[in-house]
């Protein structure tokens, strides 16, 4: 025996084996909680949605008779017709528009780009209502430019798609503008060399290099337009969509088999999409190689010009459109009396819950983005970094990608069923807040899992068979190396899930309760009691908030996590 072990008030160290599988014991404890806890939050409510379809009113099986009740009732099948029309023009009108302006963005000299991306990305910080009611004001029936849709009513397909397509339109360039920031230099000038033709260049080198962006972009457009439930609600007239076809059978009628159908048909083309993007994104080629010069756009002042003064007619349209809601949220009575008032924002006036909305919105914000900043980060570590457990960690990994395939009204429409059903003890939460955080964590889960995911990748795994060597525990080194290191990419994931829990209508449009409305909600509210302005003044506010979240985490990142992580480093 050593003299160390026989020493007075010297502890022996533990066994390299015994630590070694006491970390790997937690390790695996901790992959199957994350198991658990995604199952009860993506996978059981799926699943209910999925049972429910087949079931009758009363619970009994009828397997697809629901479904044929469906295809033989002549409106039902018109909402589908209809949703499938308004989702296909308002794509086939994004798309191109989103690609010239993206290109802008990257493939030219064009002035002020950083005011063109800033304006184009105006819609993403607001409710998809805020600019269906600032369309009210300018096309609508006493709307100071209806001459302009020479005589089409905008409450119909006409409005949805002009509202769906502003609401979008941010999403599409977000992909684009990523798709065309890489191409190798070196084809461009090859074909300068040998005389090729712009349009030739175009089309044969520009596209095929974008092509995944495009199909992407297309499939998340359409999804997002044929799942939308805010636009539709408040311009879609007599006209019937799936989504508020869905809200109707659940909320108005009751019939929580038929909403299950519907729900159902709008996960079809989400599914779809996410199988096409897997299939397209395996067939994607590097577009930069190790040889390869990054493309540098030169000056060419016909084309700058021209984009320019597309990119100016874009942006001016969105802002402008935006600008009227927030004008006409301080207009007295529209359009009778024009002059300045804030009685519009004394929301009490028009609806007995007052602020309570706006503040319940923050607070499911706030709890949003912490626990699903912290839940996501610390899921995508187990998942990447800790080696334990494989087949808990791909399931996970499935699970963690499964809700980008889920529209938010599909999920919401699951939670449904999944809180109420009889047997599950957790349906006392049913019209909470903490049901609501759930919810929209979930919802917007893929995009944060994949975001940690890549900041994990770009760290060595050296590092941890650094710690492993020192018999530093996963944890330990965790919570000391990895997350400091990470920390942009974390608060990225706070301020993206804060933001789209502050917008989001579709998700959460089932599951609220009398002391937890949201503000968004509170917007369908005050739109159906007829009070559009006071509608106007919470848009407002929800998009001010927004933005100003926004403002903060680029203050923050710029003056504070990367002082902190240059000091760290010295």
């Amino acid at each position: 025996m050593s003299a160390a072990a026989d020493a007075p008030g010297v502890a022996a160290a533990p066994p390299a084996g015994r630590a070694a599988n006491r970390e790997s014991q937690v390790a695996t404890a901790l992959v199957a909680s994350l198991c658990v806890v995604l199952v009860l939050a993506i996978a059981l409510p799926l699943w209910m949605l999925l049972s429910k379809s087949v079931q009758s009113p009363d619970g009994a099986f009828v397997g697809l008779s629901n479904f044929v009740v469906y295809a033989t009732t002549p409106a039902l099948v018109g909402s589908l017709v209809n949703s499938v029309f308004v989702a296909t023009l308002s794509t086939a009108i994004v798309i191109p528009l989103a690609f010239a302006y993206a290109y802008m963005l990257r493939r030219s000299c064009a002035p002020a780009k950083g005011l063109f991306y800033a304006a184009a990305l105006l819609p993403i910080f607001a409710p998809s209502l805020l600019s269906a009611l600032a369309l009210v004001y300018i096309f609508g029936n006493q709307g100071f430019l209806k001459q302009a849709l020479l005589g089409a009513s905008l409450y119909g397909p006409v409005g949805i798609v002009i509202a769906e397509s502003l609401y979008a339109f941010p999403h599409a360039l977000l992909i684009l503008v990523t798709a065309l920031a890489l191409a190798d230099g070196r084809l461009y000038e090859a074909a300068a060399a040998m005389g090729t033709t712009r349009a030739r260049v175009f089309r044969t080198i520009t596209l095929p290099g974008a092509r995944y962006g495009i199909i992407s972009a297309t499939f998340v457009v359409f999804t997002i337009v044929i799942t939308d439930f805010g636009i539709p609600k408040v311009l879609g007239g007599q006209y019937s969509v799936l989504a508020t076809d869905a809200y109707k059978q659940v909320v108005g009628q009751q019939n929580f088999p038929m909403g299950a159908v519907v729900g159902i048909i709008l996960l079809a083309p989400a599914v779809l999409a996410f199988l096409v993007d897997r299939r397209v994104q395996r067939r994607q080629v590097a577009l930069l190689t190790a040889r390869s010069v990054p493309y540098e756009a030169k000056p060419r002042r016909a084309r700058d010009l021209a984009l320019t003064i597309f990119a100016a007619l874009v942006a001016g349209a969105i802002v402008f459109t935006y600008g009227v809601a927030v004008w006409a949220s301080f207009i007295t009575y529209w359009p009778y009396n024009l002059s300045p008032t804030l009685a519009n924002y004394d929301f009490a006036t028009f609806d007995a819950s007052g602020w309570s909305p706006y503040v319940n919105s923050l607070k499911m914000a706030a709890a949003t983005a912490l626990i699903g900043s912290v839940f996501v980060f610390a899921g995508a570590y187990l998942i990447e970094k800790v080696k334990a457990f494989s087949a808990g960690r791909a399931f996970a990994q499935f699970l963690a990608m499964l809700p980008m395939a889920v529209p938010g009204l599909v999920l919401g429409l699951g939670y449904v069923f999944f809180y109420n059903a009889a047997w599950n003890p957790l349906g006392v939460f049913y019209g909470s807040l903490l049901v609501l955080v759930v919810n929209t964590i979930a919802h917007f889960y893929t995009v944060a899992h994949i975001a940690s995911t890549t900041a994990l990748k770009q760290i060595d795994g050296e590092f941890e068979s650094v710690a492993a060597s020192l018999k530093v525990p996963f944890w330990r080194h965790a919570t000391r190396v990895t997350t400091p290191i990470c920390l942009p990419a974390i608060l990225d994931v706070a301020v993206y899930m804060f933001v789209n829990a502050l917008t989001t209508v579709s998700a959460v449009i089932f599951l609220y309760g009398a002391d937890s409305k949201l503000a968004s909600i509170a917007i369908v509210h005050l739109d159906e009691a007829g009070a559009i302005a006071s509608a106007a003044a919470m848009g407002a506010v929800i998009m001010a908030t927004a933005i100003a979240a926004k403002l903060a985490h680029l203050v923050v990142d710029r003056f504070v996590i990367s002082r902190l992580q240059r000091w760290r480093a010295r």
